[in-house]
């Protein structure tokens, strides 16, 4: 079979190959910085609620701090996940359940590092729970971040 003599002789259904997803054109270093800055802002409004949540567990509900912090924190993770999913890494192509479970195990990574830094914050420094568990997040929201970025939302 020969190639047909010019575009016009080629069959009416013939299509072109589809594309590749085109990546965003933001130079990498500018896009993770407007990432991370909206997972900031992001994280600002999931960690209050955290730690809201931790106080009334411990100071007026009667729980360990420990036992506090995990709900705090599950609560937490999933209104960050919605955040992230509308604003933050908006247009994942990643589908929706498999998303919040990658984001959950992300969050359950970040979930050990808060509890150990946390627990040897508060048992070895003397520091208040509520400045512990804010200095532990800290490490664990960058990590998570990081995870979410590259590994679950594909956005770096």
């Amino acid at each position: 079979m020969t190639a047909p003599a010019s575009p016009s002789d080629a069959p009416a259904c013939a299509k072109p190959p589809p594309r590749p997803a085109a990546r965003s054109a933001e130079p990498r270093p500018r896009r993770a910085a407007r990432l991370f800055w909206r997972n900031t802002v992001a994280s600002v409004f999931a960690f209050a609620l955290d730690v809201a949540l931790l106080w009334l567990l411990v100071e007026r509900a009667g729980w360990a701090y420990l036992t506090a912090a995990t709900l705090g924190f599950l609560v937490a993770m999933s209104l960050h996940y919605a955040i992230a999913r509308i604003w933050v890494f908006r247009g994942a192509d990643r589908g929706l359940a498999t998303g919040y479970a990658l984001f959950l195990v992300n969050a359950l990574i970040g979930l050990g590092v808060t509890l150990g830094l946390f627990a040897l914050l508060v048992e070895t420094s003397g520091l208040h729970y509520l400045v512990a568990r804010v200095l532990a997040s800290v490490a664990a929201g960058i990590l998570v971040f990081a995870l979410n970025a590259v590994f679950n939302f594909k956005a770096l």
